[in-house]
């Protein structure tokens, strides 16, 4: 079964100031570290989606073996984001797992737990200890449903889907992973043991 990893860097860092995708992280940028949880997860293809500092990102940051989508609407928010890169995928793509540039501290091994449990089910959320947090599973039968999505927060309307929506709660322990939106975020992530 051909799973994707698809990772959203598309943003503009509005609140954080400059570009947050290329944050110095581990001897890299902040969003290296979320495209190396991506490609151990064995997900196959990756493809990460720029728009805001595309150019800086391509400068900075390792895309080898990896598809670069990129969106130029990505001022209209998230969604633009996540059906640009459903667009880009192959056919033989059954289902995909959907991560945030700026959440690097996601662990493969959740990435793998997601996809394991979460397969065969419509959509699959990560129950951490605090709350429900990324990455995010989505089956093929799905893909329809997010190129249709509109605004910011339009996944988490499919993972609420209601009582007869076939979503699967994946127990991940820990707190969700920290994303990176301000500089105290940034800042609060780095005193923070990986």
């Amino acid at each position: 079964m051909t799973i994707a990893a698809v990772v959203l860097a598309a943003g503009s860092s509005r609140r954080l100031g400059q570009p947050k995708q290329v944050l110095p992280l581990d001897g890299a940028t902040l969003l290296d570290a979320s495209l190396s949880v991506a490609r151990q997860s064995g997900c196959e293809p990756v493809v990460v989606v720029l728009g805001g500092a595309a150019d800086e990102v391509r400068t900075q940051v390792d895309l080898a073996g990896v598809d670069v989508v990129e969106n130029e609407e990505f001022g209209e928010g998230c969604a633009t984001s996540v059906r640009s890169a459903v667009g880009a995928l192959p056919d033989e793509v059954q289902g995909l797992v959907l991560l945030l540039g700026d959440q690097p501290r996601v662990r493969v091994e959740t990435v793998q737990e997601l996809e394991a449990v979460a397969r065969g089910h419509a959509v699959g959320v990560c129950e951490y200890d605090d709350g429900l947090g990324h990455p995010l599973w989505f089956d093929r039968e799905m893909f329809s449903a997010l190129e249709a999505m509109h605004g910011d927060k339009a996944v988490w309307k499919l993972v609420d889907g209601g009582p007869d929506a076939d979503v699967v709660r994946v127990r991940i322990p820990g707190a969700v992973p920290r994303d990176v939106d301000t500089w105290a975020d940034y800042e609060a992530m780095l005193a923070e043991q990986p």
